[in-house]
């Protein structure tokens, strides 16, 4: 590890509370994240994924803990977040949508446009940039969503199972893509799922959670080659052993969780 991660998480610990009880959703989460790296989250239920990404967000507060997201510049966003769904603006098109994040920073025109003509392009939308979300369908939605959120250069991409509603086909025709714009820009991801082939698939490194409190119980490194192909996932033994390692882990602490 560097001694300057792009992403430093140390004891962050999350308890909300409610009249005169409290839950702790995450217990002392220590955690790097490399520049550059694709790591993924993957835990049971009500584990404190999505709590952890809102607090990297700024969306949440934690109770207790730091973390730390080291900046390139001034001049960009610390982050933008991609969430499962309800991630578009209604009342925006498609070309409205990507040019937002850049148009709040008050960018020239026309880097603006070339940048959304760009990413556009890139997620296959160059020909539905006047369409509105309610003329889309959910994979172009998630389309969109990712084109803006990259399109706007943040220093992290927070992805909150992006592709989970979607048809097996969709969802993996969007981790193709998304693999392509990663694979160019290089950013630092956090990507919660709950496909384990997801994990395996996108990933440098897949961190395995606990049942509530969420706490980080260990990490399995995808030590594979890119480009990688979904067939490549499924054929490789090594491969199919970390499977299979998640998927105990994930039934002990589903079990846990009804306790």
């Amino acid at each position: 590890m560097s001694p300057n991660p792009k992403i430093s998480i140390h004891e962050l610990t999350k308890v909300f509370y409610k009249k005169k009880n409290s839950v702790t959703a995450l217990e002392n989460i220590s955690l790097d994240i490399e520049e550059g790296e694709f790591v993924c989250l993957v835990g049971p239920s009500g584990c404190g994924k999505t709590t952890l990404l809102r607090i990297l967000a700024g969306l949440e507060n934690q109770s207790s803990g730091a973390f730390k997201i080291e900046r390139s510049g001034e001049d960009r966003p610390n982050q933008s977040m991609v969430f499962q769904e309800r991630g578009v603006l209604p009342w925006l098109t498609v070309e409205e949508n990507v040019a937002f994040g850049l148009k709040m920073r008050h960018l020239p025109k026309s880097h603006v446009k070339e940048r959304t003509n760009y990413f556009l392009n890139k997620v296959g939308l160059a020909k539905f940039t006047k369409m509105y979300p309610k003329e889309l369908s959910g994979g172009m939605k998630q389309r969109v969503s990712i084109a803006r959120a990259f399109a706007n250069d943040p220093e992290i991409l927070l992805m909150d199972e992006p592709f989970g509603a979607l048809d097996e086909q969709n969802k993996y025709i969007l981790q193709e893509e998304l693999l392509s714009i990663w694979s160019e820009t290089k950013k630092t991801v956090l990507f919660i799922t709950h496909s384990i082939d997801e994990a395996l698939y996108l990933s440098d490194r897949v961190l395995l959670m606990s049942a509530q409190p969420g706490k980080i119980l260990a990490e399995i490194k995808i030590d594979l080659s890119r480009p990688r192909k979904l067939e490549d996932i499924r054929s490789n033994s090594e491969i199919s052993s970390k499977f299979l390692d998640i998927w105990r882990h994930l039934q002990v602490e589903v079990q846990r969780s009804r306790l």
